[in-house]
């Protein structure tokens, strides 16, 4: 039926997915963000690889950048020419960076290179609601994100530096995000680099302005014992504190709670990375992301603790502001 796949694209055009849809497509709005993040706990080593693609009517431009600890690239570029893929997941940013659901290339000259397959890939379930739980099918939000990798082994290397490096016993993750533009103010983490190498945490938040009022919801995931437990509002309640360098989360769901507790320690100076201008085709460094700080996390379920660990290789980001006098 031609007239319901055009009001489905319609739909998703404004930013949300229907029930059993799949986020990573591309939706048509004016960024989608891709994320990838390989953590080798055995080297104490972390790349991340990141691509905005920008819609503003005149072409699709790309934003990409990679950045690796404890070598210290930080590497970026705007690529002119670049496209998403609508029916699957997929993009494409010129001869800078290809992407499917098993392969990732990224080169961003010498120095700032990395190939990698993925196998035994750990996706997102098939469910009815994805990362944001019911917040997904509403139309028109500022932002969305949906985690929908959460754990791959990997085969390949990076050129990080002067050095190559191995990937092959890095774990993956892999995440979307997307909106009329890339969010005004936020907070978000992610961690492997566990005890247990199956355990992955990921969350997201922000200040949402609404008809009601100011709110800041955060949604987030863990991957344990064969399990995606997520926890966001509505259903659940969340609790977020964010400061300098620490992030706190508490979520409850039913009998189910989750607590994360994360913080820079004596880690080095989080990386300064860009997030694309939609409309202006550049960016703007505002993402401070620690790429190797520290992360408690406790699920529990009733009275039983499930898990408790710490991963010294998260992710954990805010925005970065400038400070001036």
């Amino acid at each position: 039926m031609p007239s319901l796949q055009r009001l489905i694209a319609a739909y998703r055009r404004t930013g949300a997915d229907l029930p059993f849809g799949d986020p990573t497509r591309a939706h048509g709005v004016g960024m989608e963000g891709y994320y990838w993040r390989f953590t080798d706990a055995s080297a104490g080593r972390v790349v991340v690889v990141l691509c905005g693609i920008s819609s503003p009517g005149d072409g699709d431009w790309a934003l990409v950048a990679l950045a690796s600890h404890p070598d210290g690239v930080v590497r970026a570029a705007v690529v002119p020419r670049a496209s998403a893929v609508a029916d699957t997941f997929g993009v494409r940013a010129g001869t800078t960076l290809t992407a499917t659901r098993e392969f990732l290339s990224v080169d961003l000259g010498a120095g700032a290179r990395l190939e990698a397959v993925l196998s035994a890939r750990r996706e997102w379930p098939h469910r009815m609601l994805g990362g944001l739980g019911p917040a997904q099918m509403v139309p028109g939000l500022g932002q969305y994100w949906h985690p929908h990798l959460l754990g791959a082994a990997v085969s390949g290397s990076a050129e990080l530096g002067g050095r190559r490096v191995s990937l092959d016993a890095a774990g993956a993750y892999a995440e979307k995000n997307w909106g009329s533009h890339f969010a005004d103010h936020w907070w978000w983490g992610q961690a492997h680099g566990f005890d247990d190498p199956g355990v992955c945490v990921a969350f997201a938040g922000g200040r949402v302005s609404l008809p009601v009022g100011v709110v800041a919801p955060t949604a987030v995931v863990v991957a344990l014992d064969g399990r995606v437990l997520r926890l966001a509002p509505p259903l659940a309640r969340t609790v977020a504190s964010v400061g300098d360098d620490s992030w706190r989360l508490r979520a409850r769901q039913g009998r189910v709670s989750v607590s994360v507790e994360g913080s820079a320690g004596a880690r080095p100076s989080p990386a300064l990375l860009p997030v694309p201008v939609v409309g202006e085709r550049r960016a703007v460094l505002r993402s401070r992301q620690l790429l190797a700080g520290r992360l408690e996390l406790e699920v529990r379920r009733g009275g039983r603790r499930l898990y408790a660990g710490v991963s010294e290789l998260a992710g954990l980001e805010r925005p970065h502001e400038e400070r001036t006098g």
